[in-house]
C-alpha cells in the first residue's frame, strides 16, 4: 500500500508542478523539490528496516562492523547523489547532476578501498 501512496503523491505533485511550470517555471522546481523531500521521508523508514536487518545478519556470519557500516555509507551516498542528481536536471542543469554523478562514484570508490585492500590480503594468504 506504501507504494501506491507514494506513487499517487508523486503523480499528483508533477500533475500540479506541470501547471505550474507554464505560469512560473521556478515554482515547479520548488514544488517538485518538496515533493521529493515528501517522499524522502517515506523512504527513511524502509531504509531503517534496511540497517536492522543487516545488522541482524552481521550477528549471525562474523562480517566486521566497519564492512557494514561502509556498506551503509556507501547505500546513502548512492541515494543521496541520484537525489541531488534528479534536482539538478529537473532544473535544466545536467552538467551539475553529472558531476554530482561522478563525485559519488568516486566518493564510493575511496570508501571501497579499504574492503579491497582486505581481499588482497585474504588472497594472499590463501597462496601461501
Amino acid at each position: 500500500m506504501d507504494v501506491i501512496k507514494i506513487g499517487m503523491i508523486g503523480i499528483f505533485g508533477t500533475l500540479l508542478a506541470l501547471q505550474l511550470k507554464q505560469s512560473k517555471t521556478e515554482y515547479g522546481v520548488i514544488l517538485g523539490i518538496v515533493v521529493s523531500i515528501f517522499i524522502f521521508f517515506g523512504i527513511s523508514g524502509k531504509l531503517e528496516l534496511i540497517v536492522d536487518t543487516v545488522r541482524r545478519i552481521s550477528t549471525y556470519i562474523s562480517i566486521d562492523n566497519a564492512y557494514i557500516g561502509l556498506m551503509l555509507k556507501m547505500l546513502g551516498i548512492t541515494y543521496i547523489a541520484e537525489f541531488a542528481s534528479d534536482i539538478c536536471k529537473d532544473a535544466g542543469y545536467q552538467t551539475i547532476a553529472g558531476q554530482i554523478g561522478v563525485f559519488s562514484k568516486l566518493a564510493i570508490l575511496a570508501l571501497s578501498m579499504p574492503i579491497l585492500l582486505a581481499l588482497l590480503e585474504t588472497i594472499e594468504q590463501f597462496l601461501r
